[in-house]
């Protein structure tokens, strides 16, 4: 099964052209040479990206056994968010206003003020089965997974809280509206990635359609229907500037396909 998908409305960043996607509906579909994509909240697709794919519906669950949850790969963010608050299961409340869905979320590992989604996980499901926790290598914003994940396992444990979930929202509204990916750059070890771009200039600098955020630096928004290569090259620039001026590598948080 396929899928022509526009990347200028369906991405986060409103970036990209339409590209046939296959749809993964198995465990067992070829998944061989194909990039996966979930809610492409976190991706930049080029000009002429290798083939795509996306998990189908069948990986869109929830399940609820005594004390282990799991749930699809491609369940969104705000149904787990959700599913959490309504069965008074704890440390989802971070989830509240994170887009993206299971998969992606995993794979970058993400998370929000020292919580990530890797905590309460016990297992993953690959395409050769059942992965405990303890076999993968997670680390801040990233897992180690190079496979395609199709699903997941999490220890319940603690009550939702409300008051932690406000929280958690009341730091996502700070953020800068429009079309973004989010954090574009990873924070270097004892660093904030926003205030480096802030200390070369490039706080609110534009290339074409694109700027770094005059509200926070290390937030790409396409404000003006910005092109792929307006994107990379603002990144590109943020780089090279940068390590010029302080020796620091940015690591990319997007990922470039």
């Amino acid at each position: 099964m396929k899928k022509l998908v526009n990347f200028s409305k369906f991405s986060s960043i409103k970036v990209g052209g339409n590209f046939e996607v296959d749809i993964i509906n198995s465990v067992k579909d070829n998944t061989c040479g194909k990039v996966i994509i979930g809610g492409a909240n976190n991706i930049l697709i080029s000009k002429n990206p290798p083939k795509l794919a996306m998990l189908g519906k069948s990986f869109d669950y929830i399940k609820l056994d005594e004390c282990i949850l799991e749930v699809g790969a491609a369940t969104k963010s705000s149904k787990i968010y959700n599913f959490a608050k309504i069965n008074n299961i704890g440390n989802f409340e971070f989830l509240k206003n994170i887009p993206g869905t299971l998969g992606g979320l995993i794979k970058m590992n993400a998370g929000l003020c020292g919580i990530s989604i890797s905590d309460n996980l016990t297992h993953v499901l690959l395409k050769r089965g059942w992965v405990e926790r303890n076999e993968i290598t997670f680390s801040y914003r990233k897992s180690g997974i190079d496979e395609v994940i199709f699903g997941a396992k999490f220890k319940v444990a603690g009550e939702f809280d409300q008051k932690k979930a406000d929280d958690f929202e009341l730091k996502r509204s700070n953020q800068p509206k429009g079309p973004s990916f989010g954090s574009c750059f990873i924070n270097p070890k004892d660093n904030f990635a926003g205030k480096l771009i802030e200390d070369v200039g490039l706080k609110g600098y534009k290339i074409g359609g694109a700027m770094f955020s005059d509200k926070h630096a290390n937030f790409l928004i396409n404000f003006d229907n910005a092109s792929f290569d307006d994107v990379i090259n603002l990144i590109e620039l943020a780089k090279k500037r940068v390590f010029e001026r302080f020796g620091i590598e940015l690591k990319n948080e997007v990922v470039i396909i």
